[in-house]
């Protein structure tokens, strides 16, 4: 064990509990326990519908393939979408996945989320969508971005899938755009094994979420749907019917239960996180050499971002290094700078927008520790420790 890890287990006998009662059941595949976490979570985030996936990366890959096959054809391949430069490789996969055109913008260096400004600059007729990616729980600055695009055919769209909990003007993060995507991966806020979930108040995405994530057929639809209008009322028939060129992206069963008890949960877990973040930024915002993440709104607090100071009489590599001894856990912000990976840009229609420089520079000077929901208060004084004697 180190002395301050990434993360930590989310679960007691209740997830162990959950996860025994569904193998007593002898149904493991997607079912009753998945539908009724699918209605907590949208009720939990004041949103219509939810549809949980497999993790959160296949609910960014279901989120972009269902404005293709709605029936207002929200999207096109060709199609402009803004992005940061910052997030996590699966953000940007499903863009190039369905042919759209991405475009990049440098992040806010005291945020870490989209720069409003750049963002202002790189929006021309022919942006079609903005995905907004709330950075290490920290939200995106909603009122402004809003603004922004008002009265422009310009979709919002949200990774929210390191944000869960977040809120900016008392509304969760997630809800902002036509849909949100969540991860519930062990180091995340709750935990369901593997999991994701889309957010959604427009009824006919959702029932085409429905229908991509299961082999694209008509199986778990509602009789009266957007996708075929009404169902046969031969069950035979209509269970192996096949309409959209969909995929199984389907959560496991046990981890539909383990959300119920997990999302009961969150609210206090979220809590703990904003009471460590508390300590953190009274020990950390101004410190000599390092910069910390500057909150807007409510973060729910994934991480501790640190970002290196041009001055400062270290380098990241022997700040690594030094946490290492120590045994506390790092790792870089996210991917860093997303262009960097070359190769796989190969196969990307993109752009850049301007320059990139807080990108650049926190993907060479900058990290993260991690944020847990159990009180950190030594792991984070022992931290301060560390680099007061390492930076001395």
């Amino acid at each position: 064990m180190s002395n301050y890890s990434l993360a930590s287990s989310t679960w007691d006998h209740k997830e162990l509990e959950a996860i025994q009662k569904v193998v007593d059941s002898n149904m493991f595949s997607m079912g009753s326990y998945v539908a009724e976490y699918e209605n907590d979570f949208a009720q939990f985030f004041n949103s219509k519908y939810a549809v949980m996936t497999s993790s959160g990366s296949t609910a960014n890959l279901l989120m972009i393939a269902a404005l293709f096959y709605s029936k207002n054809k929200y999207l096109k391949q060709g199609d402009e979408v803004i992005v940061p430069a910052v997030s996590w490789s699966t953000t940007y996969f499903p863009l190039q996945q369905y042919g759209l055109k991405v475009k990049f913008v440098d992040i806010d260096p005291k945020t870490l989320n989209l720069d409003v400004e750049k963002l202002e600059a790189a929006i021309t007729d022919k942006t079609k969508a903005i995905l907004l990616v709330n950075l290490l729980g920290n939200p995106n600055d909603f009122d402004t971005i809003s603004a922004m695009i008002d009265g422009r055919d310009i979709i919002l769209l949200e990774d929210n899938c390191e944000s869960m909990g977040a809120e900016y003007n008392k509304k969760k993060t997630g809800t902002f755009g036509l849909m949100g995507t969540f991860s519930s991966f062990f180091s995340h806020h709750i935990a369901t094994m593997e999991g994701g979930c889309i957010l959604t108040d427009e009824e006919e995405l959702y029932h085409v979420l429905l229908c991509l994530r299961a082999h694209g057929w008509t199986r778990n639809l509602p009789n009266e749907n957007h996708v075929t209008g009404v169902k046969s009322d031969d069950p035979f028939e209509e269970a192996f019917k096949f309409v959209l060129p969909g995929y199984n992206v389907r959560p496991l069963e046990m981890s539909g239960a383990i959300g119920i008890e997990q999302l009961k949960k969150l609210p206090g877990f979220i809590d703990v996180r904003r009471e460590n973040a508390v300590l953190f930024k009274e020990l950390f915002s101004d410190h000599p050499f390092l910069s910390i993440q500057e909150e807007v709104g409510e973060s729910s607090w994934f991480g501790f971002s640190m970002v290196i100071k041009e001055h400062a009489p270290f380098d990241r590599r022997q700040l690594v290094n030094a946490l290492k001894k120590a045994e506390i856990e790092c790792r870089p912000i996210v991917t860093g700078n997303f262009l960097k990976n070359t190769k796989v840009l190969e196969f990307f229609d993109y752009e850049v927008s301007g320059e990139v420089e807080a990108a650049d520079y926190i993907d060479r000077a900058g990290l993260f520790v991690g944020n847990h929901q159990v009180s950190l208060q030594k792991e984070i004084n022992f931290l301060k420790e560390v680099i007061d004697q390492f930076g001395g």
